[in-house]
């Protein structure tokens, strides 16, 4: 009788470290996904900024090529092609 009192005390003692690590791998679980959707917001919030900075820079780029050509047909082919560019994205947002 003693022998099955020790196992079933064994027993006990095992399921209560095992749910005391269940509760503590639950906790961290929680703050790692809290930690993971708040780096995924930083990373998009990057990838924004990132993309309006290409888009100011192309803008910048555009009007200093524009700016510094002297040439009247030249800025006029230029401007044609822009305008082309600006003509498909339009179609691309169309569709």
């Amino acid at each position: 009788m003693q022998n099955i009192t020790e196992v079933i005390d064994l027993l006990e003692d095992k399921l209560r470290l095992l749910l005391e690590k269940y509760d503590f791998l639950k906790e961290e679980n929680e703050l790692l996904q809290n930690n993971v959707t708040s780096l995924e917001r930083q990373l998009n919030e990057k990838e924004h900024l990132f993309k309006e900075n290409e888009t100011t820079l192309h803008s910048l780029r555009v009007a200093k090529t524009i700016q510094g050509s002297n040439n009247s047909k030249e800025t006029s082919q230029k401007i044609n092609t822009l305008i082309k560019e600006i003509d498909l994205c339009i179609a691309q947002l169309s569709d």
